[in-house]
């Protein structure tokens, strides 16, 4: 592998904060002994020269922050005491936070008088206070560490003689100071980005920064969706150096390269997408084998063949790691002449792929399977909704084709439930949108049977590309050369968690089996399956996908618990996930025998990705909550019928059932009593009338207001008075 250049430079950046961690870590779990940086960097397991000089440079930040001390030129000891830990700030929107930290069994609780200039987000070390809010410990903020932003989006209020940025996001509580020489051209009232140049040493005054982007005008659409994506640190655009790069690919398929490849060509094959996808990564191929066996192709845009390693269109790939999906527009990982055309797999048009081929039985057994470079051409691009069609009615192109792949599909899903799968309805929230963006109308998508085909096949072609690579052969000397591999694991359920949901659902009478990860598996579907059509089935299956790990990529397997597979990966979507970039050519390397990987360095990639999946989940809910709150601008006043999806001491969220709009009723809005928050019972409570209020319970309500620029709905309850 090449060496990196600017991956290698972001590595330094993003992964600095946890080396940070660690080397305080070392330190205090060397208590008493002084450590230069190379035996350090030694116990860390870095070997790289880089890291190993960004952990003397870190070593030197620490001695002027008075967390390390240096005892000698160049050798280092904790001065961390007992009582100090180190973690990241979760701050609260009323201003209090917690610490959360690996050093902690609980996490500390910080008042907002004792943050000391600390935002959400920073790494900081705190000094401990002993028991505090509701037994948690408590503490302040000594330091700030790592500052988690440096660029912040909000609204610039402009005066006589200076400016200041208050941030959109609550959790940001401070104002930003911007002098007259730094707005760079922004008005009064827009909204900008702004870096921030300098960090105040006394904790009663502002951070200083300049604009460094306008954004547009508050309530605007261009200005909201460029405003979340700015929010999350997820590009918008892509400079000219990367797009140059891109218009470079040479769209023609040689002879020479065919050759190389299996053929499919004369295979049937077809793509079955959404109606609005342009970008068609994955397609289907299916034949009857002479011995009456079924031959299914599953077939991956070859991306890796014009995505070339370390090219700088890769490395911005690399940093952006997937595409951001918001309501109404899509932030590709790759420009679109690869995205849209030369990598996807449209109708009539030869391609490249990278394919896993399986001869299944007709009980959908595992006969054989081959994995390499192929060229297909696409006989039919069908949309879910037509192959539906098709499953439903038998008639259509292709029709025995798709009746079969749905046959074969339901056999392999029946199997994987008996496993021990876990299987939640996917029902997306979509607007009608008009040529402006503005959302006149909101329906609901639930997964079909030919949505299941689909996943069923690329699941299958995950499962066995995961296998192929991560389990141990025997070879002559009866041992395996190492070879590192991307996973997509998904641990099981953490125990805290999981007792308090056990303890939430028994209030509706419902218990689950948590003897094994099997039994908790088989409990959760059946669970899933009871509660369909009652009053609380959105709320029991909110919490219970809460109640799940995350998934998330890494080096380490550890399997896949809400699949029910030991072994799993991302095969099957390079145009639009960078670890399915990485695996593509992983798998091929190891095809050919080659074992030379470093896994530190994937690992440090699998770490990345995973964080930018999470910044771009988070961005498609913020732009679903800015569509909602648009969608009932118009509608102050209206009733509409609604579930209490949520129980605070402030109020209730409620969810309006036609829309799956959230408010929240301010609990001072409800002037009938006084109500008290029984938080055992996830209810309010009328002191005098003794009427309740609790979750999963059916109200109607009204809209009081539709705040954009806060991306917040207050509803209050149909009987109230405005």
């Amino acid at each position: 592998m090449k060496k990196q250049t600017k991956p290698k430079k972001k590595k330094s950046s993003e992964g600095k904060s946890k080396l940070v961690t660690d080397v305080v870590n070392v330190l205090k779990k060397h208590s008493g002994k002084s450590l230069n940086y190379k035996q350090i960097a030694s116990k860390l397991n870095i070997t790289e020269h880089t890291t190993k000089l960004l952990v003397n440079a870190i070593l030197s930040e620490l001695v002027s922050q008075e967390i390390v001390d240096e005892t000698e030129r160049g050798k280092f000891s904790a001065r961390v005491a007992e009582s100090h830990i180190t973690g990241r700030v979760d701050l609260n929107q009323q201003g209090f936070a917690f610490i959360i930290s690996e050093e902690s069994e609980n996490d500390v609780y910080v008042a907002a008088r004792n943050l000391n200039g600390a935002l959400h987000g920073d790494l900081v070390t705190v000094s401990l206070h002993g028991g505090g809010r509701r037994g948690k410990p408590e503490g302040e903020i000594i330091a700030v560490v790592q500052r988690a932003k440096t660029d912040f989006v909000g609204t610039l209020q402009i005066s006589k003689n200076f400016a200041f940025l208050v941030p959109d996001n609550p959790r940001f509580n401070t104002d930003i100071f911007v002098p007259q020489s730094k707005l760079n051209g922004a008005l009064n009232g827009q909204k900008v980005v702004v870096h921030v140049v300098e960090w105040p040493s006394e904790t009663n005054k502002n951070p200083v920064g300049e604009v460094t982007r306008v954004l547009g005008n508050p309530g605007e659409n261009d200005t909201e969706i460029h405003a979340i994506l700015e929010e999350y640190g997820l590009p918008y655009e892509f400079p000219e150096e990367v797009l140059n790069d891109a218009d470079k690919i040479s769209v023609e398929i040689s002879e020479d390269e065919i050759k190389r490849r299996k053929d499919f060509r004369q295979v049937t094959t077809f793509t079955i997408d959404p109606v609005d996808a342009k970008d068609f990564d994955d397609a289907l191929s299916i034949r009857k084998l002479p011995n009456g066996n079924w031959e299914i192709g599953v077939h991956i845009a070859d991306v890796t063949h014009y995505l070339k390693e370390d090219s700088i269109l890769d490395k911005e790939a690399l940093m952006r790691a997937t595409s951001v999906y918001l309501v109404d527009r899509v932030v590709p990982m790759l420009p679109e002449v690869l995205s849209n055309h030369v990598c996807s797999l449209r109708p009539q048009e030869e391609k490249l792929c990278f394919s896993a081929v399986f001869e299944l039985d007709d009980n959908a057994e595992l006969i054989s399977e081959w994995f390499g470079r192929t060229v297909i051409y696409s006989d039919r691009r069908f949309t879910y909704e037509e192959a539906q069609m098709i499953i439903e009615t038998g008639e259509g192109d292709f029709s025995e084709e798709v009746l079969t792949l749905d046959r074969l599909a339901k056999i392999i899903r029946k199997r994987r439930f008996v496993k021990g799968a876990i299987g939640f309805d996917k029902i997306e929230v979509k607007f009608k949108l008009d040529t402006k963006g503005y959302p006149y109308g909101i329906f609901f998508k639930e997964q079909k049977d030919s949505n299941k085909l689909i996943e069923e096949f690329m699941l299958l072609a995950n499962k066995r590309v995961a296998e192929f690579v991560g389990k141990t052969r025997k070879t002559k000397e009866n041992k395996e050369p190492s070879r590192p591999f991307v996973y997509r694991i998904h641990d099981s359920p953490d125990q805290e968690k999981l007792s308090a949901f056990t303890q939430f659902i028994g209030k509706f009478g419902y218990k689950i089996g948590t003897k094994s990860d099997k039994e908790l598996a088989s409990s959760f579907n059946k669970l899933l399956a009871d509660v369909k059509g009652k009053k609380e089935e959105n709320i029991i299956e909110q919490l219970a996908i809460r109640t799940m790990a995350k998934a998330v990529y890494s080096t380490e397997n550890i399997g896949h618990y809400g699949l029910a597979f030991d072994y799993y990966t991302h095969f099957t979507s390079p145009i639009r996930r960078y670890p399915d970039v990485m695996v593509h050519r992983l798998l091929q390397k190891y095809l050919l025998g080659q074992y030379n990987e470093n896994q530190e360095e994937l690992e440090w990639r699998c770490k990345l990705s995973s964080e930018q999946e999470k910044k771009a989940a988070d961005a498609e809910r913020a732009s679903i909550k800015y569509k909602q709150v648009q969608f009932l601008e118009d509608k102050i006043g209206e009733e509409f019928e609604g579930v209490i999806s949520g129980v605070t001491e402030w109020g209730l969220f409620v969810e309006i059932i036609s829309n799956r709009c959230e408010g929240l009723i301010r609990a001072r809005d409800m002037k009938d009593d006084f109500y008290d928050f029984d938080e055992e019972n996830y209810s309010l409570v009328g002191r005098r009338t003794g009427r309740k209020y609790q979750l999963g319970d059916k109200v109607k309500i009204k809209v009081k207001r539709a705040d954009l620029i806060k991306k917040q709905l207050d509803f209050m309850l149909a009987d109230s008075v405005f």
